[in-house]
């Protein structure tokens, strides 16, 4: 690649990181004006626009997506020769966005930075939190961690074990209260689709888009509600009631667009964030302490 045809490239990946052309400028170091023009002479070099202009910054056009990711390979073989001429470490490095929903996000990827780290891994995580689903053929994410019975066309990846869920109320009380709703994206989640067929509208004291937000009322005592096992399980003043509630089960996928299936970073990543999430599956699928402990014997 020519060395002026890389160095455009190299703004154009900037802009992809920031996602806008402001925050690319102060990544390299240089103006607004000249992230602009390099811009400018690589499309214009190829004949096509790589970004769609939105108003809240720069998105790749989905048909650019592997050429985004074609040139991240690139780069970091250009790392891997430098790192290996200084006889250091060679070992996956660069920016990687995973995105997840709030939950997933806040208690469980936080422990794959030191999970990285201590397998030599120099990357710089990016964790998008979103119970929406975010459009992987743009870049808006690289990797998805995804609980879905099965995966649209457009994604590919590995089931990394199940998300379990059951009901939690505040510890102590006779009567655990009314129930808590799912709303926004929730709604379609198997929880959601649970309630709508078993509990009554006028049963449901409030709603909430986010597990989160689900287990903070619980703890405060204001009802019932369908919790994955990770939440519930851990948090203070909660425990597992009965409520009519059978034992469901989700699987979690580590997925990427299938046009980028191949690429060998983010098929690296999958594995990695795979096997860390399988390495934590009691946790995830609600194996109780009791069942943890007959099963490390």
């Amino acid at each position: 690649m020519e060395r002026q045809n890389w160095d455009d490239l190299r703004f154009v990946l900037a802009v992809v990181e920031a996602g806008t052309v402001s925050g690319a400028a102060r990544l390299i170091g240089v103006n607004h004006a000249t992230v602009l023009r390099r811009i400018g002479q690589f499309e214009a070099r190829h004949g096509a626009e790589v970004f769609e202009r939105k108003s809240h910054g720069y998105v790749v056009r989905p048909e650019m997506a592997a050429m985004i990711e074609a040139a991240r390979e690139a780069q970091q073989a250009l790392k891997t020769v430098e790192q290996t001429m200084r006889g250091g470490d060679t070992s996956l490095t660069g920016a990687l966005r995973i995105c997840s929903t709030d939950s997933i996000c806040q208690l469980i990827l936080p422990e794959f930075f030191d999970y990285l780290r201590g397998r030599g891994m120099d990357v710089q995580l990016d964790i998008l939190c979103s119970n929406a689903h975010l459009d992987l053929a743009r870049l808006e994410a690289d990797i998805a961690v995804r609980p879905a019975l099965k995966l649209p066309d457009e994604l590919v990846g590995e089931a990394a074990g199940r998300l379990g869920f059951a009901v939690y109320a505040a510890k102590g009380q006779g009567d655990p209260g009314p129930w808590l709703g799912l709303g926004g994206p929730l709604l379609r989640s198997r929880p959601g689709l649970w309630m709508q067929d078993n509990v009554p509208q006028s049963d449901v004291s409030a709603r909430a888009d986010s597990f989160l937000v689900l287990r903070d009322l619980a703890q405060r005592g204001r009802g019932r509600a369908i919790l994955p096992c990770f939440v519930g399980d851990p948090a203070p003043g909660l425990e597992r009631v009965e409520a009519g509630f059978a034992a469901m089960s989700v699987p979690l996928w580590v997925v990427t667009h299938r046009d980028l299936r191949d690429t060998p970073r983010l098929g690296k990543m999958r594995e990695m964030l795979a096997s860390f999430l399988l390495s934590r599956s009691d946790l995830i699928a609600g194996v109780s302490p009791a069942r943890r402990s007959a099963h490390s014997r």
